[in-house]
């Protein structure tokens, strides 16, 4: 008799709970419809989740066990393949968009869509000069401050300093006797490589500090940002704060360096900033030099540490892709004359075969699963709405892995770019747009150069061949890719 009742009391909750969820979500994604009702078109079909969190529970662990399509595969299997869906995450509600012509519409219209990302994101990584102004003075803006790292004379120019970080780098990680952390090691190689580029080779002492400070706001960019001890959004909140101490005073040491003569030739970054003016003339106030110079160390050495690791393990998991690249590598040095000992701008353009193996890696594990904006004002794409003020969500991911841009888009092959000739929009591993990530040139370059000298020279042993992929915030082995490098000729 009580084993009924018990069976009867989990049932009764059971179907209860099936009840609750059923007519709570229901009547959430009724409020959205009821307040939009009067607009002249309706909103794209989706799921709005519970009051408050929406889907963000379920966003979470899909991601961070390693399944970081279920959420969209649910959708177009309930919704139909309409490449356009309503939702709420990051609590807001949001519109996410994962069809290339609507991406590409999204990420060109300055005028309809502005900057639009989570809090927690805005606030570890704001920049007041860079989002808070007009798209035009955004545009003129950003060619002033990213005059150091485009173009390729300028790109040129950091190659040799690249290769000695890579050098040493590699000869030291080959040096450790036991299983590292090779993200950890990564990180400090492209911190170091973007601290030379943004701020001078006079300031490369700074680059051993400010690593796990990045660290800790990584990990918080999508949290929920909550700034009480305990929370991961308070922590790198104090990590911020320690950051910009640091560059405050590198900046304050530029400008005595400056009032006093002592910079001429080349320019840094640092150097432009405290050189160009706002929009109305004035010139830059220190706290928004040192928001940007964060924000250009923050995904200079964030995302192309992230972008070195998986390539190192999508070639160790694929032997025969490797042997293809590093036969490239070999027939790249036996070309080259005697006399020439190092890298050349040149040598990087022949490498055709290792810089589709780092486009396969941004496709497959782009460090962004999604570009944020915001429409500004009230959009109609293909017959739906999309609200003002409500965040729109460029879905990177679902259109690098839909068999329609990308046949077998689960298959890591480099190859399939050999003759790709796809529509705009189905490629967007930086971006698109006046907001194009400024970066994107120098991040293949600092990976392309550190693959050709891991590829000769070095090979790595996994501690756990099978480790899974986790991707929430960004995609990473998890434990950091624990393992050893080994040196396997004379560099």
């Amino acid at each position: 008799m009580e084993l009924h009742w018990v069976w009867m009391s989990l049932a009764t909750l059971f179907t209860s709970y099936v009840f609750v969820k059923k007519i709570v979500r229901r009547l959430n994604e009724w409020y959205y419809d009821l307040t939009l009702r009067n607009k002249q078109h309706p909103l794209p079909p989706g799921d709005m989740g519970w009051p408050i969190i929406g889907n963000l529970l379920a966003f979470a662990k899909d991601y961070s066990s390693g399944h970081p399509d279920l959420l969209l595969n649910n959708l177009v299997s309930k919704y139909g393949a309409t490449g356009i869906y309503k939702t709420h995450l990051f609590g807001k509600p949001s519109i996410i968009v994962c069809a290339p012509d609507m991406c590409k519409r999204v990420l060109t219209d300055d005028e309809s869509f502005r900057f639009g990302y989570p809090s927690s994101s805005s606030k570890l990584a704001r920049s007041r000069a860079l989002n808070e102004v007009s798209s035009a003075e955004h545009r003129r803006f950003r060619r002033l401050v990213t005059a150091p790292i485009v173009g390729h004379n300028m790109l040129a120019v950091y190659i040799q300093h690249i290769e000695e970080i890579v050098i040493n780098s590699l000869e030291e990680m080959s040096s450790m006797k036991h299983p590292f952390a090779i993200m950890k090691e990564l990180k400090r190689i492209s911190t170091h490589v973007i601290v030379h580029i943004f701020l001078g080779s006079r300031n490369q002492h700074i680059f051993t500090k400010i690593g796990d400070l990045f660290t800790d706001i990584s990990k918080a960019m999508f949290s929920v940002p909550i700034n009480v001890p305990g929370f991961s959004f308070h922590k790198a909140l104090k990590a911020r704060e320690r950051l910009a101490n640091i560059v405050q005073s590198v900046v304050d040491e530029r400008k005595m360096m400056i009032k006093n003569g002592e910079i001429g030739g080349q320019k840094d970054l640092i150097d432009i900033l405290l050189h160009v003016n706002g929009q109305n003339g004035e010139k830059l106030e220190d706290e928004d030099i040192i928001d940007l110079l964060i924000v250009f160390l923050f995904a200079g050495g964030e995302s192309t540490a992230a972008g070195m690791m998986m390539t190192i393990a999508y070639l160790t998991q694929h032997p025969h892709i490797l042997k293809k690249a590093k036969d490239e590598q070999e027939e790249i040095m036996k070309a080259r004359p005697s006399s020439q000992k190092q890298l050349t701008l040149k040598e990087i353009k022949q490498m055709v075969y290792l810089s589709q193996v780092i486009d396969e890696m941004l496709r497959r594990a782009n460090p962004v699963f999604s570009i944020f904006r915001e429409a500004a004002v009230d959009v109609n794409i293909n017959g739906y709405i999309i609200p003002k003020g409500w965040k729109v969500l460029v879905w990177i991911r679902a259109v690098h892995m839909d068999p329609e841009n990308f046949p077998n888009p689960q298959e890591f092959n480099p190859s399939r770019w050999d003759d790709c000739k796809g529509k705009a929009g189905n490629f967007l591993p930086f971006g698109a747009g006046s907001k194009l990530c400024p970066g994107s040139d120098l991040t293949k370059l600092e990976i392309s150069i550190f693959m050709h000298y891991f590829l000769l020279n070095y090979k790595v042993e996994l501690m756990n061949p099978q480790n899974y992929l986790t991707y929430f915030p960004a995609p990473k082995l998890i434990n950091n890719c624990l393992a050893k490098v080994i040196k396997i000729s004379c560099a």
